[in-house]
């Protein structure tokens, strides 16, 4: 056979194996995660006072998805089920670990990243991890080779400039005695004592350091977790952001992050690798509504941060990969972060761990498949510790809220300059069922309009107490593993 006939078809195979997401070529993955950020706050969900030119771009070669949904409203949690593809109470994993937490994320757990690493991926993670911050716990023992930013929430810092002015000063003493927040780059200190200049600087700084990584890596598959600490109050801005929008020191921390996507695109597109990556933007739950001048929007549904209404699990969501997600695309299918862990394993041709994952392959939907549909029955969504709060139907329409109380600011207007108001409580008394395609605010009850609904949510809320348990009805939940901890409470 001639060379050149030989030669030809060697490289069709190749180029075919690539095509049907064959090992030849393995796709380079960024996940951009921002943290309170609503879901009003991007300019094609509807921002107002601000502009996000880059997302906006990346949304028009890309794809939006607007029915993308957390796992739980709130940090911790949020983040163990993006990085392990669990309903993180599965993990031992409730609400927002504490700092100096005796709990954090399991050696027995596998993250994006351990998978990622197996197939010969380069991982860095820049940003906030919040999965626990003793050592054993920290990202780097969990399948990441770089690593920069702070283990918990900018809010846990001592110097927290609202602190004086907007807490009682019993609490200001409490938390004043705490040791200052500490940014850490990989496992050594990069500053001991976190001040206001490094708040101000920390979406630049991760930024920068995402860039060096892809720039460096740009001759082998990488995985980028960018996790910024923005817009989680206490809000910082460098001076090249201060001041530029209608919206205040929110707007502006708001375009800084878009600014921050614009250098990930630009270095992507720089380096060769535009059409081998794909980038995900979203955020780690909806905004904390209570801090009002400082938080973020989540029009048009139904209360944000620390709730199960849509408003605190719904996120902003665009996806970018040409030639293999459809430009222009915009899409109200509903997907969670429990997904990508397994259909980003199964793009790259890696096997998910041998213990029991919650989400599933939606590839189908992201690649805007024709005929594509959500494999789940439902998803379930938890809240507090291991407390079942409602059930949606894997298609997105029907939400049955079950009996639960939740936190709401009532219809009053949040605080101004940095100060929180606080909640009031309301208590979902009997089971209320929403149709979210022609009701996406929450506002009307439907169950008496559609009891089959409801006995088919009914369902999958008793499947979900069978193998996750749930507090409120005191069921112990079989299926839930347990998280990493320090024995006898020692820090090592």
């Amino acid at each position: 056979m001639p060379q050149f006939i030989l030669r030809a078809i060697i490289l069709f195979a190749l180029v075919r194996t690539s095509a049907m997401g064959g090992a030849a070529v393995k796709p380079n993955i960024v996940i951009i995660f921002t943290d309170d950020q609503g879901y009003a706050d991007v300019g094609k969900f509807g921002a107002e006072g601000f502009q996000t030119p880059n997302l906006d771009r990346m949304a028009d070669e890309g794809a939006i998805f607007r029915n993308f949904h957390v796992a739980q409203p709130v940090c911790s949690a949020s983040r163990a089920a993006l990085l392990t593809g669990c309903y993180p109470n599965r993990i031992g994993i409730h609400g927002a670990l504490p700092r100096f937490s005796k709990v954090g994320i399991s050696d027995n757990e596998m993250t994006l990243a351990q998978l990622l690493k197996k197939q010969g991926y380069a991982t860095a993670m820049f940003g906030k991890w919040h999965l626990g911050d003793s050592p054993q716990f920290m990202p780097m023992r969990h399948g990441f080779d770089e690593y920069f930013g702070l283990p918990v929430s900018n809010d846990y810092w001592p110097g927290h400039p609202d602190l004086i002015t907007n807490l009682p000063s019993s609490l200001v003493a409490l938390v004043r005695g705490y040791p200052d927040l500490t940014i850490y780059d990989g496992e050594k200190v990069f500053r001991q004592e976190m001040t206001t200049y490094d708040l101000n600087h920390l979406t630049t700084w991760y930024t920068e350091r995402a860039v060096r990584f892809i720039e460096q890596n740009k001759g082998h598959p990488f995985f980028l977790y960018l996790a910024h600490s923005m817009p989680h109050v206490p809000l910082g801005v460098s001076d090249k952001f201060r001041g530029k929008t209608e919206r205040g020191l929110y707007g502006d921390v708001i375009e800084e992050i878009d600014w921050s996507v614009g250098q990930i695109l630009d270095a992507l597109k720089r380096n060769g690798l535009d059409e081998n990556t794909w980038v995900i933007f979203t955020s780690d739950n909806g905004p904390w509504l209570c801090y009002g001048t400082d938080a973020g929007s989540a029009k048009p549904l139904r209360e944000g941060k620390g709730s199960n209404w849509e408003g605190g699990t719904r996120e902003p969501c665009v996806m970018r990969w040409p030639g293999h997600i459809p430009a222009g695309a915009d899409t109200s299918d509903m997907l969670m972060t429990i997904d990508l862990f397994p259909t980003i394993a199964k793009l790259v041709g890696a096997k998910v761990p041998k213990h029991k994952i919650d989400g599933l392959d939606v590839w189908p939907i992201i690649s805007r498949q024709p005929g594509a549909r959500n494999p789940h029955n439902a998803y379930w969504f938890y809240y507090e510790v291991n407390q079942l709060q409602a059930v949606t139907s894997g298609d997105g329409q029907w939400k049955l809220q079950l009996p639960h109380t939740y936190q709401t600011l009532a219809g009053k207007p949040g605080g101004k300059g940095g100060a929180p108001v606080p909640y009031s409580f309301r208590k979902v008394e009997h089971e209320e069922l929403y149709d979210l395609v022609h009701d996406i605010g929450e506002t009307t009850d439907v169950s008496a309009q559609q009891p089959e609904m409801v006995k088919q949510l009914e369902a999958e809320a008793k499947k979900a107490r069978a193998d996750l348990g749930d507090a409120l009805t005191k069921r112990p939940g079989p299926g839930r593993r347990e998280p990493g901890n320090l024995k006898e409470g020692k820090r090592q």
